[in-house]
């Protein structure tokens, strides 16, 4: 589907692409082709992709995948989709915002496995990222479409400008398996920002859901004030117990006088199971 088709589609069914719901639709058919494959969508999977748009993506997915589950919250999109026909026999379309949704009828309650592959937009982006760390067990791995600065953050490494909590989270529950820049030429309406396709595995070694929202409320209580020292911020944050803070850094092997963006992943993960007396169940 060329920009100029695209231009079509909108006019026939009286739509306009909505800044605010991040719609810049993907047109290149082989570009959709090489994302499918790079995601590692195969004839067994089944795929929850999120933001259908004109379905270019969609039907890439439909080509590899045993079945495709399609989340779209524009419900004129959702129209002319059905209306032209856009989509193949394998995939469903669900009109509903996936943030709200629950996922579990499809990738709790239906025979996998499964992948998530999303195109999110940057009020969506971080939520979802973050639900995926929760779903990670139940799913083969995820391919996702974001701002390129949100997917640096994901990667970024100890010490460095962009390494935070989301970094720390991401790295301690799945690896990242593939990469690769958009263009804003790829997309109509071009966008203004840089798009990245963002691949991921789940580790097998990955915290329990607990310690996950444990170590969460302690790596964001450390982010907090970035220029204090890990201590410091720990303190300001009130989010654990002040009195336990040096006990708790020696248990782990940290020195309290640090910064939290010198504290690898590993190390947060020893912080909140000695703040909460071990391996929370």
């Amino acid at each position: 589907m060329s920009p100029a088709e695209i231009r079509d589609f909108l006019e026939r069914h009286g739509l306009a692409a909505h800044r605010s719901r991040g719609q810049n639709f993907l047109h290149d058919d082989e570009l959709a082709d090489k994302l499918a494959r790079l995601a590692g969508v195969g004839p067994e999977d089944a795929v929850l992709e999120i933001g259908t748009g004109l379905g270019i993506l969609t039907r890439a997915l439909a080509r590899h995948a045993r079945r495709v589950v399609t989340i779209e919250i524009d419900s004129g999109l959702i129209r002319g989709l059905e209306a032209d026909a856009l989509l193949p026999e394998n995939v469903e379309l669900i009109h509903a915002d996936a943030v709200a949704l629950d996922w579990e009828p499809w990738i709790g309650g239906s025979p996998g496995p499964w992948r998530v592959v999303a195109n999110l937009p940057y009020s969506a982006a971080t939520p979802i990222l973050r639900r995926l760390l929760d779903e990670g067990p139940r799913l083969a791995g995820w391919g996702v479409m974001v701002q390129r600065e949100l997917a640096v953050r994901v990667s970024a490494e100890v010490g460095a400008r962009d390494y935070g909590s989301f970094s720390v989270l991401h790295q301690l529950c799945a690896r990242q398996t593939g990469a690769v820049d958009l263009h804003g030429r790829c997309f109509y309406p071009v966008p203004r920002v840089v798009s990245r396709f963002v691949c991921m595995a789940p580790r097998p070694d990955r915290p329990s859901a607990a310690e996950l929202s444990a170590v969460e409320g302690v790596v964001r209580a450390g982010f907090g004030h970035r220029r204090k020292t890990l201590a410091n911020s720990l303190r300001r944050s009130g989010r654990v117990d002040a009195d336990q803070i040096e006990a708790a850094c020696a248990e782990a092997g940290i020195d309290p006088s640090c910064r939290a963006q010198t504290v690898p992943p590993l190390s947060w993960l020893a912080l909140a199971r000695a703040f909460h007396g071990g391996a929370t169940q």
